[in-house]
């Protein structure tokens, strides 16, 4: 399965530039495990005095982005699989800033945030090798939102490459 055998009903228009941000060139799981590793060894190229550098007043910092990262596809995760498991219970919609700042990311090293974020993206992967065709095509409603389980997988990938141009555009520069 690849992002473009999405269907526009499988997910939010908000969702869509996360969508167009993941490769067609390899499976969900491929690119779950591949984005993973190109990540890490992306952050571990940053200079170390980057990771707590913000670009303007208020704007996160790469180690707040990174837990953000992290609290988001545990978010997604969860979301999958009350969905595959054919919950239909709505679910609400998360704040970001309110978890950034509730985090305490910039009190974390670099590496306890890649760490976690492997341990996570780990666990999204053993969760997704386990649902069958048809959990795959399962929608529920999140954040007002219609969400396929497999539509939620991409995101998870999109929302990750987002950063990393965000990264490169705004702190790297």
């Amino acid at each position: 399965m690849k992002p473009s055998q999405l269907h526009a009903h499988e997910y939010g228009s908000y969702y869509t530039n996360y969508i167009n941000q993941v490769s067609d060139e390899y499976t969900l799981i491929e690119e779950l495990e591949i984005s993973l590793h190109r990540f890490i060894k992306f952050v571990q190229d940053i200079p170390m005095d980057k990771f707590d550098y913000r670009y303007a007043e208020g704007k996160w910092t790469i180690k707040d982005i990174i837990q953000h990262i992290i609290d988001s596809e545990r978010i997604f995760a969860y979301r999958a699989l009350r969905f595959a498991r054919n919950d239909k219970t709505e679910l609400p919609s998360f704040d970001e800033n309110d978890y950034a700042d509730e985090a305490n990311a910039n009190k974390r090293s670099i590496m306890e945030l890649l760490t976690e974020l492997s341990a996570v993206r780990h666990s999204t992967i053993y969760l997704y090798k386990t649902f069958t065709e048809e959990q795959l095509l399962r929608i529920g409603i999140a954040s007002d939102n219609p969400m396929s389980v497999r539509a939620l997988g991409f995101i998870m990938i999109g929302h990750q490459n987002h950063h990393q141009r965000i990264f490169e555009e705004r702190y790297l520069k």
